[in-house]
């Protein structure tokens, strides 16, 4: 099977039905993205395929091909972090972390988007569970990487 992954081609050969985490994480040691419950509900293992966040737990690898995937690692550019990245740090938005790399992800396809989102709109698009319960500083994060998105774009323009 062909995985294209932070735009690079992958060949993996993995049994019928294997979850896209696991052939990151097991087959391309891209142990970025995370096993979290196992059913597609807390968003541990959130990437975007075609732009969508996406659930890979469950999910098979075959779904994924011939689709563009991104996962937490190829949201930075050339070793500079994006501007979600930015403002998770300007925010100080972890506390254990561990569900980080999912939001990550998932706050860049909300940007993508709606590029200035209001908090309904991240309440109803980031339904990824932080059980530090650290939602106001993901919140907040998610409205300044908007700023700083819009202002570089501005700045393009």
């Amino acid at each position: 099977m062909e995985l294209n992954i932070n735009g690079k081609i992958h060949n993996v050969e993995v049994e019928e039905g294997m979850p896209l985490l696991w052939v990151l994480r097991d087959e391309l040691n891209m142990t970025g993205t995370k096993y979290g419950c196992g059913v597609a509900s807390c968003g541990s293992c959130t990437v975007m395929i075609d732009g969508v966040a996406t659930r890979t737990c469950t999910l098979p690898a075959s779904v994924a091909e011939g689709a563009e995937i991104k996962t937490i690692e190829g949201i930075s550019t050339d070793g500079k972090l994006s501007e979600v990245q930015r403002a998770w740090i300007e925010h100080q938005v972890p506390q254990c972390g561990y569900c980080q790399s999912g939001m990550i992800v998932a706050a860049e396809a909300l940007l993508n988007e709606i590029p200035n989102p209001t908090d309904e709109d991240i309440n109803n698009k980031m339904t990824n569970i932080c059980r530090c319960g650290t939602y106001n500083r993901i919140r907040a994060a998610i409205h300044s990487a908007a700023k700083w998105k819009a202002e570089k774009t501005d700045l393009l323009d």
